[in-house]
Formats: structure tokens, sequence, C-alpha cells
């Protein structure tokens, strides 16, 4: 064989490897953007969709080299967020978003995750509280962090006192509520509440639902800053597009996210991360969602919200939900590509 005809028999062999170069294999040829998602707990199924997507590389098949890091009880995400420690985050909720907002700090929401209220006020079937009237005089505990408002606006609207109401800050363990020292305790639809139900019948529970009241707060929020969202348009829709298919990806292989999340976390209990991972992605396809896709933004819902925060006096001023909440970004993804 010549030299010239063994140059051309390798010219032609790098040109037909750069043809076929898949799609996720160029993506990670090409230069990473850099980027962080912080969480606002710590590791469990209901981020394993975020998860999942890093595991199978769907953020670096959009350009994005990212890093997942913990929340705990003394991280605020707004704060990282709006500070750029963190590129993305997802924040507790609609309500420490427009707080946060109110407080100047540029922030936005490009997507909302729990498009219903998280959590329910659990009680005893056979004690008693029937009513919402029954909470007068009775024990309850919650979250002073939000679920705190959602309580005092059910208790509003139906012309309860909430100061007859003996509520008190929530521990993070139920053990008081198991144990029978309170009455009424909060818990996530995902998380506490399987815990109450590994250690108590669940026939023998009882639950005042939010939304049975009039009260909806969508919670577990994504948010970047404004400064991100303006200059790197590019890096938070290549974000939603890899998140949502971690999500879509993650309940059509539970089994395999689970296990995925378990090896950021081997000492989390199997059946008890299986139920939080089912309960958290009902969460997620409620509502709108299920017709418009995962994190979808409700502005009726969020308007609602916005209105009740102000009414309670958790805002000082306004907040422009329009501004404060950003759909162009999950708009830009096709429909198919979005619905659960």
């Amino acid at each position: 064989m010549t030299i010239r005809r063994l140059l051309t028999l390798l010219a032609c062999t790098a040109t037909l490897a750069v043809a076929q170069l898949t799609p996720a294999a160029a993506a990670d040829a090409k230069a990473q953007v850099k980027a962080s998602l912080r969480l606002k707990w710590l590791p469990q199924t209901q981020f394993a969709g975020f998860y999942y997507a890093l595991e199978k590389g769907y953020y670096k098949q959009e350009g994005i080299d990212l890093t997942i890091n913990p929340g705990g009880p003394n991280l605020l995400t707004e704060n990282l967020v709006a500070t750029g420690a963190d590129t993305f985050g997802l924040s507790g909720g609609s309500d420490s978003v427009m707080a946060a907002i109110d407080k100047g700090m540029p922030i936005v929401s490009v997507g909302v995750a729990h498009q219903i209220t998280p959590f329910v006020f659990v009680t005893r079937k056979d004690g008693p509280v029937k009513t919402l009237k029954d909470f007068e005089g009775k024990k309850v505990t919650t979250w002073f962090t939000g679920a705190n408002y959602v309580l005092f606006g059910m208790l509003g609207n139906e012309g309860i006192d909430r100061a007859k109401v003996d509520i008190q800050p929530q521990q993070v363990s139920v053990t008081p509520f198991v144990n029978g020292d309170i009455d009424v305790v909060t818990a996530t639809w995902y998380n506490e509440l399987n815990t109450i139900k590994g250690r108590m019948k669940a026939d023998d529970l009882k639950y005042f639902v939010a939304e049975d009241y009039g009260i909806t707060f969508p919670r577990d929020t994504l948010i970047v800053s404004r400064d991100t969202a303006a200059k790197q348009p590019q890096l938070v829709e290549g974000f939603l597009r890899a998140s949502i298919r971690g999500w879509r990806d993650a309940m059509a292989n539970p089994k395999e996210a689970v296990d995925i999340v378990m090896k950021t976390s081997p000492t989390l209990d199997r059946a008890h991360q299986e139920a939080m991972l089912t309960e958290a992605y009902r969460l997620m396809t409620s509502g709108k969602a299920k017709t418009e896709g995962l994190f979808t933004i409700d502005p009726v819902a969020l308007q609602k919200a916005e209105e009740f925060l102000l009414k309670n006096n958790v805002l000082t001023k306004k907040v422009d939900v329009s501004v404060a909440f950003d759909d162009r970004f999950l708009k830009a993804i096709p429909m198919q590509d979005r619905l659960p």
C-alpha cells in the first residue's frame, strides 16, 4: 500500500468516525459548563429524578457539568442561589420564593415540582378531633417555614380563631404524635406520613387536606439567579430538559432510581424510599402538570398564594408573579418532552 493510499484511508476513517458520533458523545466532547444544584434537604428519592439524570449523563448531554449539593436544616437555598454559591436550587416552595424576592433577593423560579400542597394535617380517627373546629383547645404542631401559614389559612377560611388553637413548632420526629402527646401533626405525603403509617395503622388515621379548605401551596420550586436567567438562557433550558428527562425515566425505572439515590446515601431505608418516590411523583403530576408537563408553572395557583401571603403579612408588598415565576424556559421545550 502506498503512503498516499494509506493517508487517504486514514482520512476517510476519521471522517466516518465523526459522522457516526452520537449526539450524546458529541455533547460530551464539547466544552462543559460547570453548574451546581442545591437541594432543599439531604439525599432521598424526593430528588430521584435529578440523581437519575446525573447518573445517566443527561446533564452532560446538554453541555452541563453538574454537581448536586445536598441541603440541610441550616441551609436556605434562596440565599445560596442569590449569592452565586449555587447555580440552581430546589427551594422550599412558592412561599419561600416570594418571601425571598420580597426581601430583595435577585432570584427567579423557572419551574415548580409539587403542584399541590405536599403536606397534610394528621390526627387519630378515634380521637377528639373530628372537624377543623375541633382544633380549638388542642395541641397542634407544624413547621414554621410555610406550613404554619397553610394551617392559618385553613382555620381562617372556616372562621376559626387560631388564637384558640395551641399551635407549636414541630420536632423532626413524629414520636410525640405516635405516643399521643399531641393531637394533630403535620406530615408530608412522601415522608413523615410514611413513617407514621409504619408505626400506626393507616386505617386509624384521619387527614385534613389543605385543598379541601380552599388552600393550595405549590412547593419544591426550581430557582436560579436573575443574572443566570438573563445571561445563560440555554443553560437554564438545558438543565430543565435534562431534569425532566431524568424524572420521566426514574418513574419508568423506579427500582433503578432508588438504587441510584442509595448509592449516594446507602443508609436510607429502601422501603421508605420506594414509597417516597411514588408519592413525590404523584405530587409532581397533579393539577396542570397532567396536561402541561412536569415543573409547569400555574399562574392562577401562584397568584392565589401571593394574595394569601400578602393578606397574612408574610409579604410586605405585592410580588409580580409573572416576573417571579418565569415559564419561558419550560415553554422552549416541546410539550411531548415535558408530559409525565
